[in-house]
């Protein structure tokens, strides 16, 4: 067993945008969503900065 050092970015507002395919609360993508678990730091660390940038995009765009 793995110790999970970064938090999961889920905020509860678990719901999937059919146009983009990115959860409208955490902005990442199903298989993100997925494969979290089992992911290594780096890779958890790439998904919330990439996530953080398609929510600017949303907000800012």
């Amino acid at each position: 067993m793995t110790d999970q050092t970064i938090a999961s970015p889920c905020i509860g507002v678990c719901s999937m945008d059919d146009l983009s395919g990115l959860c409208m609360g955490c902005f990442r993508t199903i298989e993100e969503i997925q494969d979290w678990w089992d992911l290594d730091d780096a890779s958890k660390q790439a998904i919330i900065v990439e996530a953080s940038v398609r929510e600017s995009s949303v907000f800012d765009g």
